[in-house]
């Protein structure tokens, strides 16, 4: 894998401009180093945190001098912070340019007539922006693509190939309990609305009576179970989705209190390559395209359709540039679509002839592993997949600092720094260190599982000097008057408070 990076002014010039806020600053920010090292060794040494582990790691971003780590090589689970690796792959082998195309093909010419006697195969390639409010919106650029190929019917099937990712539609390392959760998405190189569908429920017209339920998008072809019942005004609304592994069929069950205002479930969609067909044969058909056949789905370890030499491209749909992609799942840390982009990543290193074991996630795993070995950051990585929903994947805050400082000062830097959610502005931090020094300051990746809480990127100290540093917290039960977040934000509003010189 041969990569280039450069320093990048654009980078330097976006950081050190960060806003003043001029909020009212607290006194008690350390002036020297001497006393900023003591402030992180008190926060860091107090009784609390006697039976969790800490792994920081901070360093001046100009002249990469440690300013302060405290078992900075321990393996941590990084939980989200896992998506700054996985980003980082992604845009140093495509380029934030890059976008990703989705072929659509059949197995006959189009005749003059604009009949194709044969079947119509679109072959995904994790594209994951195909999320529009409007639901018949994700379609429109297939529409156009087939009008514009002069099709009008289509006597075969629909086919949705999504055989391009090689293993299970789910990352190494999930719980089983992942499996129903919206954040559990399946892995599909054909994606809607990052593969989950929402259920809303509204409380019977008398107790005892079976709650309303329905889904909010179409197409799905789940079987809904309900279960529920009302109960009297003033009662608690509880619920619960159960569903097989594999199965189309959900039971929905629990209690809604009579009265009470509509509420909103999510819950992943099986099998999500034949939910994008359906609902591409219902547009098609909408927009004047007739589809005979059936749909129908191939999916790995059958045997792909996408490269056989017979077929006819009729065109392809276009993702909207990596750069933005990167946006969408680091402000929010959404783990299906860094999912999506890392198993793309994966399969462009994809041997011409490997073995039919030899999974997408493995082959991403490996490029990610040989990226870090070739720029030099520590070795201190063990992951199964690209999102951080494992509980195995694990990193120090010594590799973190390196990847962080290597991404600062290669050609994709502002891509990478923009993509990343802002103290009290966006994302995952949009409501975290509001009126401090680390407001519109702090640039960092939150990484959020049970016992797991991590926080790492860049922030400008008040003398205007750029620190990176990566924080992870592991094993941690907070006591009820804070929040496991508090313990790290507090460490990022002192860097940003800091008003001495990082050279003394």
């Amino acid at each position: 894998m041969k990569l280039s990076f450069v320093r990048s002014k654009l980078f330097y010039a976006t950081i050190l401009v960060i806003a003043n806020t001029g909020l009212a600053q607290p006194t008690n920010f350390a002036a020297t180093l001497a006393d900023l090292r003591t402030q992180l060794d008190t926060h860091l040494n107090q009784p609390r945190f006697e039976g969790a582990l800490w792994g920081v790691k901070i360093v001046a971003l100009k002249t990469g001098k440690t300013i302060f780590e405290h078992h900075a090589a321990r393996l941590m689970s990084p939980a989200s912070n896992s998506k700054l690796y996985a980003g980082a792959l992604a845009l140093t082998t495509f380029g934030g340019d890059y976008q990703i195309s989705t072929p659509i093909s059949s197995t006959a010419r189009v005749e003059r007539n604009g009949t194709i006697h044969g079947d119509l195969i679109v072959s995904g390639r994790g594209d994951p922006s195909w999320k529009n409010t409007n639901f018949w919106d994700n379609f429109a650029p297939f529409v156009a693509a087939l009008k514009n190929a002069g099709v009008r019917r289509i006597t075969g099937d629909l086919i949705a190939d999504d055989t391009f990712f090689q293993g299970e539609p789910y990352g190494g390392g999930w719980a089983v309990d992942d499996l129903t959760d919206a954040e559990g998405g399946e892995i599909s190189a054909l994606t809607l609305d990052d593969n989950v569908i929402t259920l809303r429920v509204l409380p019977g017209k008398k107790v005892s009576e079976a709650c309303a339920a329905e889904f909010l998008l179409p197409e799905s072809g789940i079987l809904l179970v309900n279960q529920t019942k009302t109960i009297a005004t003033g009662g608690t609304n509880h619920f619960e989705i159960h569903r097989a592994p594999g199965e189309r069929k959900i039971i929905l069950l629990g209690e809604m209190s009579l009265g009470s205002a509509p509420e909103t479930l999510e819950t992943p969609v099986p099998s999500p390559a034949i939910w994008f067909g359906n609902a591409l044969k219902t547009a098609l058909i909408k927009n004047g395209v007739s589809v005979r056949g059936k749909v129908r789905s191939v999916a790995w370890p059958e045997k792909p359709l996408w490269n056989q030499a017979n077929l006819t491209l009729l065109g392809e749909v276009k993702s909207p540039p990596l750069r933005s992609l990167l946006r969408a799942f680091m402000k929010p840390s959404q783990n299906l679509e860094t999912d999506l982009i890392f198993a793309h990543t994966g399969e462009s290193f994809h041997p011409p002839e490997s073995p039919t074991w030899l999974t997408t996630e493995d082959l991403a795993v490996a490029a990610l592993q040989h990226f870090l070995t070739t720029y030099g950051v520590p070795p201190d990585l063990h992951f199964d997949e690209g999102s951080g929903l494992s509980r195995n994947n694990l990193t120090s805050a010594n590799a973190t600092v390196a990847l962080l400082t290597l991404m600062a000062t290669n050609r994709y830097a502002a891509d990478y720094f923009e993509a990343l959610p802002i103290a009290g502005v966006d994302g995952t931090l949009r409501r975290r260190m509001k009126n401090t020094p680390a407001f519109q300051n702090v640039h960092a990746k939150t990484g959020t599982l049970r016992w797991v809480n991590a926080l790492s990127g860049y922030v400008t100290t008040a003398s205007g000097e750029t620190l990176v540093f990566s924080l992870m917290l592991n094993r941690y039960s907070p006591p009820r008057d804070r929040k496991r977040t508090d313990e790290l934000d507090d460490i990022a509003v002192m860097l940003a408070g800091f008003k001495g010189r990082l050279e003394e």
